[in-house]
């Protein structure tokens, strides 16, 4: 593969003409709206991130805020504290142990409102559990929960006693758990009897119960119980075995009720994350606390804007990935925010449930992926108009670029044409939100996620490192930051290999393309291996499917590259069109002629497959790898991760039977 990304020949047009300054009134309104604070940051980085760490309440004070011997960063050294106490312990003592810290919504339609204090409450039994289990400071504890209470509360019991959480998604298999479990040497693993999907129990205890058979270092299972008080859930087999599984409500009454929380290093390990790897051996991404907690807390401030007192925020991902580990759980409550937790699926029961849960929680910030935007477009714009969703003031997007044309809906009708948008990049292994507009400081363009946070270094390189002042290249980061992953966990050299080797030991390698604008505005194309080489044009598949989204009649797209002989890669694309399209070939001829006036004739589609719906994760990205299998027409792997398994059966048998039409 080639090392150059960006491609005189070919226009690059990500966004649009339209720049959005921030309205007076939100810049009256905002805590955070003089541009100084970035020549502030910028002068002196190491003392910015030292004021916000002082936002924290230590057990002991730091020596030094950054040894740097590049790539093994320590911040905050010598510093102790513990996590835990920091997003709970702190808040009941102020005197706000009555505040909601999560309004917790079912999917069945059961809620909880959880205040600090009992969710304190909770988390010092749990850490009490662990201890009688023979949980230790440094032992690795997995949690493979739905998306309940339970699970900021393990993830919380864990910090409070100094164990190191590995929590794995909800949605993923018996075999990911076991290999993740096995991977990190997990002493002990907390788990449901069952999730819900849709209404109906899907087990999970029972499904790991092979998995649990090789697994000879983990010594205990504390099953939380989900659904055995719900219609029909009789029929869930939850296997336990003596001497092993507890569940967890009777080892919770019989759990003391206090529990010291134990002042930690601020290098001790927090949580290791597993994430895709380029093999097929996920990379455990380790995080530390100190500076971990530092970064989450300042960057979920000042990108959100957060009034602790006036604020209903959610972040509608879920706790399994690091944006719920980050903005979910740990920036939220050390912020002291509440918090909108949702259990369930944007479309069940029905297409209207994320802005009814807005309209009855008043929620002010909305914090969601692209691919849920899309999905939104889709189904049109008459189900949010019908809920009052005047309370938001805020809107964010994470997990992937997001597309102008997306980006212009989200504003104007989730956001009113009032609400700024946040377009935030950051990665699993940065740990906190990267580059970022501010919100009362700010303007936006729409598809750019434009300058790195306060303190951040961030330049786009080309092949032989040299940066670029305007132009496509690769992304990289230039100093470190607080929240970054201190190394892989169990495999240190992998660490320099993946992120730290190809510009130097002292550049982070982010792995994506971008480009920056005459403003000094990033736009994040897509990972560099989401490119297409096209007769030794290299094009972003990003790129190419912002242009087929531009067209009005389309919803949806994802681009792969499929294998060519003429052209070493061809552009085979899949299209979601609106209700008031007609997919024929017609149409397909006006995508072909849309893509090539908005980038060049290069970037045509090939190949354009219509698809009702795209094979997504249950966290909403695209499985690309899967629409390269089905028009290559090789055998599909495993989708059982995927939130409607279904669609990738259907798109293939149309294409194996020729109907692409």
């Amino acid at each position: 593969m080639s090392d150059e990304v960006a491609q005189p020949d070919v226009a690059v047009t990500m966004g649009t003409e339209e720049v959005f300054e921030p309205s007076e009134e939100f810049r009256a309104a905002a805590s955070f709206a003089d541009p100084a604070i970035y020549e502030i940051a910028e002068a002196d980085p190491e003392g910015w991130w030292e004021s916000w760490a002082k936002h924290l309440e230590w057990s002991e004070p730091w020596s030094e805020v950054l040894r740097w011997d590049a790539p093994w960063a320590k911040w905050f050294v010598g510093g102790k504290l513990n996590v835990s106490a920091n997003c709970l312990d702190r808040h009941v003592a102020a005197g706000n142990g009555e505040k909601v810290a999560y309004h917790w919504v079912g999917e069945d339609g059961a809620t909880r409102d959880v205040t600090y204090r009992e969710l304190l409450a909770t988390t010092e039994k749990l850490a009490n559990v662990l201890k009688d289990l023979g949980v230790e400071a440094g032992d690795v504890v997995g949690i493979y929960l739905p998306m309940i209470p339970e699970a900021p509360a393990a993830m919380l019991a864990c910090a409070r006693i100094g164990a190191v959480h590995n929590v794995v998604f909800g949605g993923f298999s018996a075999e990911a758990v076991r290999e993740r479990m096995a991977t990190s040497n997990a002493k002990l693993l907390v788990t449901a009897d069952a999730s819900l999907r849709r209404g109906e129990p899907m087990p999970m205890k029972a499904a790991l119960e092979d998995a649990l058979t090789q697994l000879p270092e983990l010594k205990n299972v504390v099953v939380v119980d989900r659904t055995s008080a719900l219609e029909g859930a009789s029929d869930v087999d939850v296997p336990m075995t003596e001497g092993r599984d507890v569940w967890f409500h009777e080892a919770m009454e019989a759990a003391h009720d206090f529990c010291e929380p134990v002042a930690l290093d601020s290098e001790h390990p927090l949580f290791i994350l597993y994430t895709s790897g380029s093999t097929a051996k996920p990379k455990g991404i380790q995080h530390t606390t100190g500076g971990y907690l530092t970064g989450v807390s300042a960057t979920h401030r000042m990108v959100f804007d957060i009034e602790t007192d006036l604020d209903v925020f959610w972040c509608a991902a879920d706790i399994g990935w690091v944006t719920g580990h980050s903005y979910i759980v740990y920036g939220a409550l050390c912020n002291g925010a509440t918090s909108v937790m949702y259990e369930g699926a944007p479309d069940y029961p029905h297409k209207g449930r994320f802005w009814e849960i807005i309209q009855k929680y008043k929620v002010t910030i909305l914090y969601t992926a692209p691919t849920a935007i899309r999905t939104f477009i889709k189904w049109g714009r008459e189900i949010p108009d019908g809920y009052d969703l005047s309370s938001l003031r805020l809107l964010g997007s994470v997990g992937e670029p997001i597309n102008p044309r997306a980006w212009l809906w989200y504003r104007e009708v989730i956001g009113g044409e009032r609400c700024p948008i946040v377009d935030t990049w950051w990665q699993t292994e940065t740990g906190q939100i990267m580059i970022s507009p501010l919100p009362g400081i700010t303007a936006t363009k729409p598809g750019s996620a434009t300058r790195p946070f306060p303190g951040i270094s961030a330049a786009v390189v080309t092949s032989k490192g040299e940066i670029v002042e305007e132009g496509g290249g690769f992304l990289t980061l230039r100093r470190p930051w607080p929240g970054m992953a201190r190394t892989l966990y169990g495999d240190p050299d992998r660490f320099v290999k993946t992120y730290w080797s190809r510009f130097g030991k002292d550049v982070y390698d982010v792995g994506d393309a971008a480009r920056i604008d005459e403003d000094g505005y990033f736009w994040i194309l897509g990972r560099t291996d989401d490119v297409i080489n096209v007769s030794g044009h290299r094009l972003s598949t990003m790129e190419i499917e912002s242009a087929l989204v531009s067209h009005p009649q389309v919803a949806e797209a994802a681009v792969i590259g499929q294998s060519d002989e003429q052209t070493g890669q061809a552009i085979t694309a899949f299209v979601t069109v609106d209700g008031s399209a007609d997919p024929d070939d017609a149409m397909k001829t006006e995508l072909a002629a849309h893509v090539a006036e908005k980038i060049g004739k290069l970037a045509r589609p090939q190949r354009i497959i219509w698809s009702d719906d795209l094979p997504k994760t249950r966290s909403g990205k695209i499985m690309r790898r899967l629409l390269r299998d089905i028009a290559e027409g090789r055998e599909l792997g495993d989708v059982t991760t995927l939130r409607d398994p279904a669609v990738v059966g259907l798109i293939a048998d149309r294409v194996a039977a020729g109907e692409e039409d």
